[in-house]
């Protein structure tokens, strides 16, 4: 049945792919933003469902609309919401409504601090492979897939659920909308101070996940994680929890499983996790150990997660999605494990309310070590628009606590210390950042054919 659906805040990043995949299911679509980015204004744009002005019009708001689906941008006071309101109708945020609409019997969730995404589509690649029909949400573009959400009415829902509130009008945190029976927790290191004011309460929303699960779900758990190893082995819980812990990669770069070697293409102990995770969910799903590794042998990584942007014998670059400390940590590990002979220079961008938290930056010590040379760079301009003070550049160094470490307040300087990596064959450029490089864009900087 066709339904008529108002998407506001359409430009997000999963909302814009929840349009169009309703669209293509022969729904009504309407949707409004104040503004709208790349890559989502031109996917908008190409199914015909770019608003065809910015900006918030309370007559885009009628009866005859089915439901609203609310984005996180949004505000309470916003126009087209009250008028929904003024109306009576249903309205949901994206995680409320992919629950509603979902009546998979198989509900896989993967939550945590971090490796979410990569876990989501090492499943989500395996499972594809192997030609099984399922729903999906995850946070990034994937290889083999023109969206990051599809809602079909399969029996095998798999979701990405992260920590953030999920509306304006819906403060729960996305994770708890979804209620699986197949649950991952990737890990507990706090994040998101803006939301979270300390620790304890960040883990709290791990405490109402796990107790959200019925007694016949299984959550599996990364062992290696100090503080969720204490919890969920210290306190009481429904489901079944089940430990994991990182799989064994050689120096060939082959998982040794039982009796049998398999070559991926992925590296870093963080990414061994990751795939242990995954093997455990596609497992439960029915997935038998050998095709699973013959699939995992051609997954190369999500969109910005350790993602190769050149390759020659001159130089090799790599970027990544890392912010939070535990995820640049991580990153930095992954690589200096995998070029140990060449020289790391590692550069991150703080971008996030948490990242430039003065209270929150001390826990960046050490996180970087592995970096031979470690540059960071915080842009002055997005600070004014998040309406936080600005930070001192000698605090931030000393908080990283890093041998041989710059920080940039100055994106051209940042930019120009980028560009000015080494083209011998000795290094290794690892750029981690989740806002826009000061404008830089790497792949057009670095046009190297990869390998």
């Amino acid at each position: 049945m066709q339904n008529k659906y108002h998407l506001i805040a359409i430009g997000g990043s999963v909302m814009h792919n929840v349009a169009i995949d309703l669209a293509e299911m022969s729904n009504e679509i309407t949707g409004s933003d104040d503004e709208i980015y790349e890559p989502s204004k031109s996917r908008l744009l190409a199914k015909g469902l770019l608003p065809d002005k910015m900006g918030w019009d309370s007559s885009r708001i009628n009866s005859d609309i089915d439901a609203i689906i609310l984005g996180k941008h949004a505000k309470k006071d916003n126009p087209e919401l009250l008028k929904a309101q003024e109306l009576g109708l249903p309205i949901y945020s994206f995680p409320e409504f992919v629950t509603s609409r979902s009546n998979a019997q198989k509900r896989v969730c993967i939550s945590g601090s971090h490796g979410k995404t990569s876990t989501t589509a090492m499943i989500m690649h395996v499972l594809r492979l192997l030609g099984y029909d399922f729903d999906y949400l995850v946070g990034a573009n994937l290889e083999g897939f023109d969206k990051m959400v599809k809602l079909s009415h399969s029996d095998i829902l798999i979701v990405e659920g992260d920590e953030y509130p999920s509306s304006c009008l819906d403060d729960k945190a996305k994770m708890l909308h979804y209620k699986p029976n197949i649950a991952v927790i990737t890990g507990m290191a706090w994040d998101h101070v803006n939301i979270y004011k300390t620790y304890d309460a960040y883990k709290d929303i791990f405490r109402s996940f796990l107790n959200g699960l019925n007694t016949d779900s299984v959550c599996y758990y990364d062992q290696s994680d100090v503080e969720l190893n204490h919890m969920v082995l210290n306190e009481s819980f429904p489901p079944k929890r089940i430990s994991y812990k990182a799989l064994d990669l050689n120096k060939k770069g082959e998982i040794e499983f039982g009796d049998e070697k398999y070559p991926v293409k992925i590296f870093g102990n963080h990414n061994m996790l990751n795939l242990k995770a995954a093997f455990n969910v596609c497992k439960e799903l029915g997935v038998p150990t050998e095709q699973f590794f013959k699939c995992i042998a051609s997954f190369t990584g999500a969109a910005k997660r350790l993602e190769l942007v050149s390759e020659n014998e001159n130089l090799i670059v790599y970027k990544d999605f890392a912010h939070a400390p535990s995820k640049c940590k991580a990153t930095v590990e992954a690589i200096r494990s995998r070029f140990p002979a060449k020289k790391v220079k590692a550069l991150l961008e703080l971008h996030t309310f948490s990242s430039l938290d003065t209270a929150f930056i001390p826990q960046y010590k050490d996180t970087m070590d592995e970096a031979d040379k470690a540059f960071v760079f915080f842009d002055p301009h997005a600070m004014q628009m998040k309406n936080m003070p600005l930070l001192d550049t000698e605090e931030v160094c000393k908080h990283f606590n890093h041998k041989d470490m710059l920080v940039f307040d100055n994106k051209d300087m940042f930019k120009d210390e980028i560009l000015a990596s080494k083209h011998d064959g000795t290094e290794v450029l690892l750029v981690m950042s989740s806002g826009g490089l000061g404008g830089l864009n790497l792949e057009e900087s670095f046009k190297i054919k990869k390998n």
